[in-house]
């Protein structure tokens, strides 16, 4: 159905094309990148070498819907930028098998017990999608973050326990 293969140069254009509002930016990347999104950004993004970028393959059709990042800043590996691009390729059941797709590659890096998210308060859908694949929000590390002057999203922390 899905894999995930090495994010390139060749693939910028694409996840900028589906990057429309400073929002959506925000939401994706968090405080990584400033809008708009462009590829000198990108190419700064593919020299952090505890960052590694994947772009989702649809394995039938061959079309890139999505883009991923295992991302090894911290203590525990984390799945983070997640985000299916095209809106029709959403709500199609996808993010399950990415969610595996992720903790399997994260796995075979640098296997751990436990692996970490941080996901924004107001996108439910993947709040229940994260939970449902064994992922408990951490209440102590709860962040309120800064969109702007007068507006802040919750940003939760969430944890998922693994076998090693």
């Amino acid at each position: 159905m899905l894999k995930l293969e090495a994010f390139t140069a060749n693939d910028f254009s694409r996840l900028i094309g589906w990057i429309y509002t400073k929002r959506e930016l925000v939401q994706f990347a968090g405080d990584l990148f400033t809008y708009p999104l462009s590829e000198i950004q990108l190419h700064a993004y593919l020299s952090q070498e505890k960052l590694i970028a994947k772009k989702i393959v649809h394995i039938e059709s061959g079309e890139v819907i999505g883009h991923c990042e295992l991302n090894f800043l911290n203590e525990h590996p984390r799945l983070s930028r997640i985000l299916i691009g095209a809106k029709q390729n959403r709500g199609l059941g996808y993010g399950v098998k990415i969610i595996q797709l992720m903790v399997d590659a994260i796995q075979k890096e640098i296997p751990s017990g436990q692996v970490e998210l941080r996901v924004f308060g107001y996108n439910t859908n993947a709040i229940k999608l994260y939970e449902k694949e064994g992922f408990v929000i951490q209440e102590k590390h709860t962040l309120q973050f800064q969109y702007n002057d007068d507006e802040f999203w919750t940003n939760y922390y969430m944890t998922k326990q693994l076998h090693i």
